[in-house]
């Protein structure tokens, strides 16, 4: 057996049997530090660099071309000072008291035109005067109507009456009762 050479190890051994063998190291983890410094030193650079061009005054061009003709003239010097700034107007409040609008005229729409199928109405104030005319029965009970003297209810005050299957119309003069009851709606017609 021969024993391993440390001082030039040549190519690889693999150990004896039973001889020791070094722990393994865990591989290493880039610092954290080295790379902040590295950015923060490129990013210092970059500052620097920026800021160089600027205070140049730009690309160079015009002064390098004034220079370069020998008619470089001194331009005029601005001066920027705190006091030219705009400042805000003074905020002023003036309390100031609504007063309601008076309510507008409205003219008196005046008596309906339509009206619903159950009722009883006095033409003139309740209704307009005219022919009106409905769809029918609202159920199947049949539609009544009833033209009358007063609203008394007694059979004397009735002028007309019908119990309609269908569409059917009246005409109402002013100062009558007209009575419907289960009809669809009452439209004028005239």
């Amino acid at each position: 057996m021969s024993t391993p050479n440390y001082q030039n190890p040549g190519p690889y051994q693999a150990p004896h049997p039973g001889a020791a063998v070094p722990p393994a190291l865990p591989p290493r983890k880039p610092s954290r530090a080295k790379s902040w410094l590295t950015h923060g030193a490129a990013a210092f650079v970059a500052l620097f660099i920026g800021v160089g061009i600027g205070a140049s005054g730009g690309s160079g061009t015009e002064q390098g071309d004034a220079k370069a003709s020998g008619s470089a003239k001194p331009g005029p010097t601005v001066t920027v000072t705190g006091a030219d700034k705009a400042r805000p107007a003074p905020t002023v409040t003036k309390t100031v008291t609504a007063k309601p609008k008076p309510p507008k005229k409205t003219q008196d729409p005046g008596p309906a035109t339509v009206f619903d199928g159950d009722g009883e109405y006095l033409v003139g104030e309740d209704i307009q005067a005219g022919t009106y005319r409905t769809a029918g029965a609202d159920g199947s009970f049949g539609c009544y109507w009833e033209r009358a003297k007063n609203a008394s209810g007694e059979f004397d005050s009735i002028i007309a009456n019908n119990n309609l299957k269908g569409p059917g119309r009246v005409t109402l003069n002013k100062g009558e009762y007209f009575k419907t009851n289960r009809c669809q709606e009452w439209k004028r017609t005239s």
